[in-house]
């Protein structure tokens, strides 16, 4: 009962805070304190998303598939150079400087230049979400293949177990939790990627569409688009948790045991 109680508490706070916010700007805009034109109430924005459905539905479909290309390519590259600097320490000492200081520019900062070299296809879209999605997942893989433990791996090395051995059955198991909190992180930011990159230059997705509706001043609009990039990133977030789950069963199974002894 306490356990079903707190689950019951754990989905509702969250809940209230959004409503709260909800009403907070509902009560904004309509006491006219922020005129209409700067901060459309709640219900604008909802009949604008509803209005011009088919249009965002077209241009996050363009903007979906950037972020995901993106993600796949960095999660990819972001795998193998970890694996290589897990095995190559001097590799790692070399590479490391180099990948925080690509953390250090501003993306908006680099899209410019992308479009530049690529053009106004997804080409620089996609690159500018591989370089933001890379670096999480790869230092957290590099993290967790750290984190393995050491006894297990002394233990088959005194069964005389390959490297590769060593990496499939004690490394990769132990850098999992690590790989998913990254790319839960990469995948929050690959919509984000996408949008600024469009902002500066193409002719589909949704930072186009952002900059039009922008110049057009009509906020209701820029809400929405807002509220949708909310919801986009949202279920990517969820869908990694989902893939986590379904990847790390014993996970769960751990944190459900160790949620009932706490309450218990």
């Amino acid at each position: 009962m306490k356990k079903r109680s707190a689950n019951i508490r754990a989905k509702l706070l969250p809940v209230g805070a959004f409503c709260l916010i909800l009403l907070i700007w509902w009560g904004l805009s309509a006491s006219g304190m922020i005129p209409g034109y700067m901060l459309p109430s709640p219900a604008d924005v909802v009949g604008a998303f509803i209005h011009d459905f088919p249009n965002l539905m077209h241009h996050a479909f363009v903007s979906v598939t950037e972020a995901l290309l993106g993600l796949l390519i960095g999660m990819a590259l972001a795998f193998g150079l970890a694996c290589v600097m897990e095995r190559f320490l001097t590799l790692e000492q070399a590479v490391m400087p180099l990948l925080v200081a690509t953390q250090t520019i501003p993306t908006i900062a680099i899209a410019p230049l992308l479009v530049l070299w690529m053009g106004f296809g997804m080409e620089p879209k996609i690159m500018l979400v591989v370089i933001t999605t890379f670096f999480p997942i790869a230092v957290g893989l590099l993290d967790g293949f750290k984190s393995a433990d050491p006894d297990a791996v002394a233990l088959l090395r005194s069964m005389n177990a390959t490297r590769r051995q060593i990496f499939r059955h004690v490394k990769m198991p132990a850098a999992l939790p690590y790989f998913f909190s990254g790319l839960r992180i990469s995948a929050s930011y690959a919509v984000v990627g996408a949008v600024i990159s469009e902002w500066l230059g193409g002719f589909e997705g949704l930072g186009v569409y952002m900059t039009r509706v922008r110049k057009a001043y009509a906020f209701d609009k820029m809400f929405a688009v807002i509220l949708l990039i909310v919801i986009v990133s949202l279920l990517l977030m969820k869908l990694v948790n989902v893939i986590r789950d379904l990847s790390m069963p014993w996970l769960r199974y751990r944190t459900e045991k160790t949620q009932q002894l706490l309450h218990e």
